[in-house]
């Protein structure tokens, strides 16, 4: 009977007026939903449902869908009766809940600049926030044929206050689209917020032209001196076809980084007068004019089948659909900004952005500005290779060029700031013990660089100095005598089992044997323990400043603002940061992609103060591309690297004071201690719920620990003896217990 009354129920839907054009769409914003999930959720294309709803020329659904639209619509009518009156108008202030759905207003047409572009419709009311958009519809496309193509499945909508670009009506498109083919054909970009635009270029010269001129593509600058961010693309494999490029580099290609001059869609922009950077038609290309006054020409390409997005920082990002792509990039972009390049590459240019180099001087006689110095930016008269000092610089360096061949350089002669890698045997009472128990600090290296101090220019070489832990440097000092065994902490004395912590002047945790340069937090340090200090030698920077706070404020928020998104709050107690974390990443996928950009970004920048040649014919003793700019600055690094172990190493000794329990291995920002119970909480001390002052802190901020994982004892023994290496370091195996890489210790 049941089977009756649906055929009935499709025979009365199928001849039943259906509201008009306008009526439709205002059901469907009523609701919040967008083009994508009712084209989903009925099965067809997301241009059919646009149809049903256009007011110029409005097609009408058939046969089944006619039903389903019918059933759809009848039921919004329910929830949201048509008003008897215009409503009267509201202020346009955003509450965070979604505003009252008001009747369309008749458009009056398209601007005539965007008389090219067809803007398909974006349901999400534009608010000046920076709220990650829940996941983006996969959109109905066939980028090629393929026998793995499939209809899109229905996904939840942006929540009201997504914006679908930036505040600023230049880039009101957002900063970055991803390019696909759809079934049609045609070229579709996808940008933030859901928006979808028409592309109608059919070059690769007419599509940075239309960049330019009518995407209204980019990001407002993030500074007052400094530059907007240019418009990014994301080619998809089958945008690539449509332009006339590869889908995947040659082996050749590949090695080089780049396409051979002599391609054809580089002629195609030679002939345009587009020109490339040095780096030339990579994964991350910059096509661009010369500037003409403060006017930037200049669109960036992101080619994530040419490796573009490093899957150890973008994981499965370049293989998401186009929409969800532009969704995890422009979460990103407005958080940290729109990516320049890998994470490390984005990382430095975002220090730049915060503090460019340069600003515009004061107007002069003649009313004209002029290049001047950026107070509180790196000093450029710092970038100069033969002013470094020689015990900063790496192997290679100019600086070094006249030392024997193959000279081994020494403590004594080189800083080697460097993380952690330090282990120990377990002694016989935490044999007894269960668990080990691996705790690992959020965001460590940011939070190293917090508050600073770092060298703005150029260093200065002294001898037989006086220590000054305010003043940026690196010094030649013994420190061999700092007994781990009796330290002070605070203003008491306390005695330790020295032989159980590793020593906070070295990487490996070994005590020194004599004199050995040391940046400034490290010397501070030694001083702190309560141990005399006089060096013998020491490059000092009296031009100083907090050069990094802007930048770890910035990826600071964007971290905990995404870890938010996925339900791990900064004011957690310590049991529930636990069980939020428990899975965090599977509650959006796209947004955990995210969160892994983001700390990936904090380590490369830093990485890149102190980059190496990259190829390029570079020989030993000869300059590299890098040295010339502003931010080569391996003092920096350094400073920061020695900031976060020795903030890790205050955190080990106050639990040692405390609680009587020394670590057994330590990699980088991971620690590891035995422990009766599987979990942080069964060997972190809590009083009532709250931590040891100066200890360990369960919590997402960076500088507080997570919990990394947890193995059996018997299994570090186990691994540690079919190895045959004592010393094993298993913090590097703790988070599953899989052993790779095993280095028997050395």
């Amino acid at each position: 009977m049941s089977e009756l009354f649906d055929a009935v129920d499709a025979l009365v839907a199928s001849r039943s007026p259906l509201p008009s054009a306008e009526e439709r769409k205002r059901l469907r914003t009523a609701h919040g939903l967008t083009l994508d999930e009712v084209a989903a959720a009925l099965k067809v294309r997301r241009a059919t449902v646009s149809g049903w709803e256009s007011t110029k020329k409005p097609t009408e659904p058939r046969g089944p869908e006619r039903e389903a639209y019918a059933r759809l619509l009848a039921q919004l009518a329910e929830l949201y009766p048509a008003p008897e009156e215009p409503a009267a108008p509201v202020p346009a202030t955003f509450t965070g809940a979604p505003a009252p759905a008001q009747a369309p207003t008749p458009s009056t047409g398209p601007a005539p600049e965007a008389a090219a572009m067809t803007a398909h419709e974006n349901t999400q009311p534009p608010a000046p926030v920076a709220a990650a958009p829940a996941t983006a519809p996969r959109s109905a496309r066939t980028a090629r044929p393929s026998s793995t193509s499939r209809r899109p499945g229905a996904r939840k909508a942006a929540p009201a206050g997504t914006p679908a670009g930036g505040a600023d009506p230049r880039f009101e498109n957002g900063p970055l689209a991803v390019l696909d083919v759809d079934a049609d054909g045609k070229v579709l970009a996808y940008c933030t917020g859901g928006l979808v635009l028409d592309v109608p270029a059919k070059s690769l010269p007419s599509l940075v032209d239309w960049t330019l001129k009518e995407a209204k593509l980019g990001q407002s600058k993030l500074s007052g001196p400094g530059k907007d961010a240019d418009p990014l693309l994301v080619l998809t494999e089958a945008a690539l076809e449509r332009y006339g490029l590869p889908v995947t580099l040659t082996e050749e290609e590949r090695l080089a980084g780049r396409l051979p001059e002599g391609h054809k869609v580089i002629k195609q922009l030679v002939r345009a007068e587009w020109k490339l950077t040095k780096r030339g038609f990579g994964p991350w290309a910059r096509i661009y004019r010369p500037a003409t006054g403060s006017e930037r020409a200049c669109v960036q390409l992101c080619i994530p089948s040419w490796q573009a997005l490093d899957t150890r920082h973008w994981d499965t990002a370049g293989q998401l659909p186009p929409a969800e792509l532009a969704r995890v990039l422009g979460v990103y972009a407005s958080r940290v900004m729109t990516p320049r390049g890998s994470t490390a590459v984005t990382g430095l240019e975002l220090m730049t952005a915060l503090h460019p180099a340069t600003r515009a001087s004061e107007p002069d006689a003649d009313g004209k500005r002029h290049s001047e110095h950026n107070p509180g930016s790196l000093g450029k008269d710092a970038a100069d290779p033969m002013d470094w000092p020689p015990c900063e610089v790496p192997d290679g360096h100019p600086v070094l060029k006249d030392l024997p061949r193959f000279h081994v350089r020494g403590p004594a002669e080189k800083l080697f700031e460097e993380a952690y890698d330090w282990a120990r045997p377990m002694t016989d009472a935490e044999c007894t013990l269960r668990h080990l128990v691996g705790i690992d600090v959020n965001m460590a290296f940011a939070a190293g660089a917090n508050g600073l101090p770092v060298g703005l220019g150029a260093a200065t070489h002294v001898t037989n100095p006086v220590f000054d832990p305010k003043l940026p440097g690196s010094w030649l000092v013994d420190l061999s005598h700092v007994d781990l065994s009796k330290v002070k902490v605070g203003k008491e004395w306390v005695e330790l089992d020295g032989s159980l912590l590793p020593s906070p002047f070295t990487p490996k945790g070994e005590r020194p044997t004599g004199p050995a340069w040391y940046a400034t937090p490290t010397v501070a340090y030694a001083v702190e323990l309560g141990y005399e200090v006089r060096p013998t030698e020491a490059w000092v920077r009296r031009e100083h400043g907090r050069y990094l706070d802007g930048w770890y404020n910035r990826l600071r928020d964007a971290f905990l603002a995404t870890m938010a998104d996925l339900g791990v709050d900064a004011d957690l107690s310590p049991a529930d940061f636990l069980a939020a974390m428990d899975g965090y990443k599977s509650r959006d996928p796209e947004l955990a992609i995210v969160v892994s950009a983001v700390k990936a970004t904090v380590k490369g920048g830093l990485g890149k103060l102190r980059e190496r040649p990259r190829g390029e014919g570079w020989r030993s003793g000869e300059p590299w591309r890098a040295l010339s700019r502003p931010t080569w600055r391996p003092d920096i690094r350094a400073a920061v690297i020695s900031r976060t172990r020795i903030n890790l190493h205050r955190k080990i000794v106050k639990h040692a004071v405390f609680a009587g329990q020394y670590p057994i291995a330590i990699l980088s920002d991971c620690v590891v201690y035995a422990s009766n119970g599987p979990s942080p909480l069964d060997f972190l001390p809590y009083r009532e719920g709250k931590p040891l002052p100066g200890g360990f802190k369960l919590g997402i901020n960076p500088g507080l620990v997570k919990w990394e994982g947890t193995q059996d004892v018997l299994w570090g023994e186990e691994v540690r003896e079919r190895f045959a290496a004592p010393e094993l370091n298993l913090a590097r195996y703790i988070k599953d217990g899989t052993v790779t890489d095993v280095d028997n210790g050395e």
